[in-house]
């Protein structure tokens, strides 16, 4: 058997969200921005809930669920300051290891909460578990490309101060493996979807006291933790370009149930899609013409 990767020192990441957590109004319209787009999702579907999970939601999630009517709403977070000022019923867990019995919720929202798990497929299978049936899962994570510039910039600094490179932002998920894990995961008619939500920053120093303010700094096992070279972070910040961009991937996926529509069995077509098109249909190895 593969052993789980152990990416992020999660006790070193529950330390920073807890230091982070007097200070969420600084970062507050981003993570509104974020949980809007996700909870958009949620008019797509005719379905009411009335016990939902808010993941990590950082004071965003739960009262934007709550004033569309859900009557219980519990809100997990791995630092304790972060699940009290969340808005709903306050738990201290970890999303590698969920303390909710099978079939709790009927909703679960993760906002920007799961980029930080070393396994994400394991957790996956957790959050569908605790869905009832026919229940929806919602969750977004900053994907490949956000942060991109300072990552390149901190890299390019590092290896010419120290002439070697250590891991200063988080790997971030690509668009194209999300469906995969949510099937993987026993998630019913799985989707993975991206929206852009654009930054602009006056200084570098902005961008960085923001990533402290949400809880984000670096955790990376694999970081370097001695103290930088003082030129490290001017000559990084002097390549930074201060527009960017976070890649927000959205997953969307229901814990399986009869009433759900099937995919049609191959073969089982009573209409050819040449005719419906409109042209020739040609088998395999034919040539056009």
């Amino acid at each position: 058997m593969e052993a789980n990767p152990d990416i992020f020192d999660r006790r070193l990441m529950r330390l920073r969200r807890e230091r982070a957590a007097p200070h969420m109004d600084q970062v507050a319209p981003i993570l509104e921005a974020a949980a809007e787009i996700l909870l958009d999702r949620l008019d797509d579907t005719t379905r009411r809930f009335s016990r939902a999970l808010d993941l990590g939601g950082r004071g965003v999630v739960a009262p934007r669920l709550a004033a569309r009517g859900i009557p219980l709403i519990v809100s997990m977070d791995l630092a304790r300051g972060m699940a009290m000022r969340a808005g709903g019923h306050p738990v201290v867990g970890d999303e590698e290891w969920l303390p909710f019995a099978e079939g709790s919720f009927d909703l679960i929202v993760a906002n920007l909460s799961l980029h930080g798990v070393n396994d994400l497929p394991g957790a996956l299978v957790q959050l569908r578990r605790a869905l009832r049936p026919d229940g929806l899962f919602l969750a977004s994570l900053p994907g490949f490309g956000t942060l991109q510039g300072l990552r390149e910039a901190l890299a390019a600094a590092e290896a010419e101060t120290r002439g070697g490179v250590s891991p200063r932002i988080a790997p971030f998920a690509e668009l194209r493996d999300l469906a995969g894990l949510l099937q993987r995961a026993g998630f019913a008619l799985p989707v993975a979807d991206q929206d852009r939500l654009p930054l602009e920053y006056r200084t570098p120093l902005g961008l960085i006291a923001d990533l402290r303010a949400a809880g984000e700094g670096n955790a990376i096992r694999a970081a370097d933790r001695r103290t930088p070279p003082r030129a490290l972070f001017p000559l990084a910040f002097s390549a930074l370009d201060l527009s960017m961009e976070l890649r927000l991937l959205v997953m969307t996926g229901w814990a399986p149930h009869e009433s759900q529509q099937k995919p049609a069995r191959p073969g089982s077509a009573d209409a050819r899609l040449a005719d419906a098109l409109g042209t020739r249909e040609y088998k395999a190895g034919d040539k056009a013409g």
